[in-house]
């Protein structure tokens, strides 16, 4: 089979809270938009929180890959997927928490499984733990695209610091993209984007203006609602919801 040049976004950070799954999912949401044929990949064994997002409740998930895999027993690509939308698929992270000890060898098998969905979709999102780990090495090294979240936090700006320099060990930097997500939490403005320039040594891509921050979130989540695809939703500037289109667009190109 002929490869597919098909873009492999990793959503990753080096702190929890920081809006990276959310993000995810508005993207993919664009992407809908676009009608661009989308895969989530959720590799977050901590949290699994795209399901959880969505309402959805899979019957498989990224445990039944691994062991379908490492035992020759994987079949059509389409057994192991939840749908959401018309655009939008999910593979589900751990159902059960406990299944990670079992899954302690899932790193051999994430280039085979990105190789495998990546000739089905227009679009391969990949949400991770956050931090480094086996999994998320190869995910890195598999990405057409690392999409790394910062907020305005000082303990967040200093680990990605280091994890920059992580990245420009592997030589990926080039392949990088920081987007500054104020959306999280709007009240953390104590750096301006220049003092965060010079504390990350690395430029600012992308900004997420805080008036896209939803104060009711939970409704929406609760809902397994996109924001991105939520036309009742009204933000105080389109403009920073076209910022974050042109964002998703960039990723693609």
């Amino acid at each position: 089979m002929k490869d597919k040049k098909t873009p492999v976004i990793v959503i990753t950070s080096n702190k929890g809270g920081v809006g990276k799954t959310i993000l995810t999912l508005n993207i993919a949401g664009i992407y809908e938009k676009l009608n661009k044929k989308v895969l989530i990949l959720d590799f977050d064994f901590s949290g699994g929180g795209i399901a959880l997002n969505l309402n959805l409740n899979p019957k498989k998930n990224i445990y039944n890959i691994y062991e379908d895999l490492i035992t020759n027993k994987f079949t059509d690509y389409r057994n192991y997927v939840t749908k959401y939308s018309d655009n939008i698929e999910i593979v589900a992270s751990l159902k059960d928490i406990r299944q990670i000890h079992k899954i302690e060898e899932f790193s051999k098998v994430v280039e085979s499984i990105i190789n495998i969905f990546k000739q089905n979709y227009d679009v391969v999102l990949i949400d991770t733990q956050h931090g480094l780990n086996k999994t998320n090495i190869v995910s890195l090294d598999s990405a057409t695209v690392i999409l790394y979240v910062i907020t305005n936090c000082l303990m967040d700006l200093k680990n990605t610091k280091s994890f920059m320099q992580v990245l420009d060990d592997v030589s990926y930097l080039s392949k990088t993209k920081i987007v500054l997500n104020n959306s999280v939490l709007p009240e953390l403005d104590y750096f301006s984007n220049y003092d965060i320039k010079n504390l990350i040594k690395r430029n600012i891509d992308y900004t997420i203006s805080s008036n896209l921050h939803i104060k009711n979130i939970n409704k929406y989540i609760t809902e397994g609602k996109i924001f991105t695809l939520n036309k009742n939703l009204v933000f105080k500037d389109k403009k920073d919801l076209t910022k974050l289109t042109k964002l998703a667009e960039d990723l693609i190109k």
